[in-house]
């Protein structure tokens, strides 16, 4: 069994204790309750024709499957409030519970803080977990290409497309961009990390965006440790990139910020 497949089947045990107490009716009625979802699609850049920035997507995360611990975060609202300070376009918040410390309770702290674009990163494979995350203020959700059929993807984002969210896809292979690509993705992540052994292969990035049809956002996952990287993924043609571990053990989450957006920025000004 993968690494992934092994995170999905835990997800899935503790989507049925959810489940168990809030139905789906009622987590309807509570995302029909929240306020409309913002616009992640252009608080990254979509609208944005030049796409002369590059948008940096600040992750709240405690641990993780291959590094263990990575922070002690004893106030998300603290740690979203650095990130909108320096100027993230969106705000990932960890929700998977087992191989991450998430939870939905640590969303609902983020959304409470601050009004910049939220991503509930999680492995969603249910639509209960779609409706979960309008329900706690998502305005972005991710679905991986890897853990699901092309009936799901195309369910799910449907779905949320209905609830007002955006969709970050996020593929490892070609096939997988191509499969993306069919479902009508407009912003896809390319995951430099190997969700089956945890690997991380940086140069998985620009085999894959090659591919990714002009118009999607591409955004780099994982694998963003300093200014070096963030210049590698911009020079390939990222248009935002996805940072945790770099941002919780950062002193500074707010001057990295700012500092990975410069430096971004002025790759593709030359790119």
């Amino acid at each position: 069994m993968s690494v992934l497949d092994d995170i999905i089947v835990g997800v899935k045990e503790d989507l049925q204790d959810r489940k168990s107490a809030v139905s789906t009716l009622q987590l309807r009625d509570m995302a029909a309750a929240t306020a409309p979802a913002l616009d992640a699609f252009a608080a990254l850049g979509g609208n944005d024709a030049p796409r002369a920035h590059l948008r940096v997507i600040a992750e709240v995360k405690r641990k993780s499957p291959s590094k263990g611990d990575l922070a002690h975060i004893a106030d998300p609202s603290v740690l979203a409030r650095s990130y909108a300070d320096g100027g993230a376009a969106v705000i990932s918040v960890l929700t998977e519970q087992r191989r991450f410390g998430g939870s939905l309770q640590d969303l609902d702290v983020v959304r409470s803080s601050v009004q910049v674009p939220l991503l509930r990163k999680d492995f969603t494979v249910d639509a209960y977990q779609v409706l979960e995350a309008r329900a706690h203020g998502a305005d972005l959700i991710l679905l991986i290409v890897a853990a699901l059929s092309d009936a799901q993807l195309t369910e799910l984002m449907g779905l949320s497309h209905e609830l007002g969210m955006n969709v970050l896809v996020e593929v490892h292979t070609v096939e997988e961009v191509e499969r993306a690509v069919a479902a009508n993705a407009r912003i896809i992540g390319v995951n430099v990390r190997n969700l089956k052994t945890l690997d991380i292969d940086r140069s998985v990035f620009a085999s894959l965006a090659e591919t990714i049809p002009a118009g999607s956002l591409i955004v780099a996952e994982s694998g963003v440790r300093d200014v070096a990287d963030v210049e590698h993924f911009a020079s390939l043609g990222a248009n935002a990139i996805l940072v945790g571990e770099a941002l919780v053990r950062n002193n500074n989450p707010q001057e990295a910020i700012e500092t990975f957006s410069r430096a971004g920025a002025a790759v593709i000004a030359n790119r």
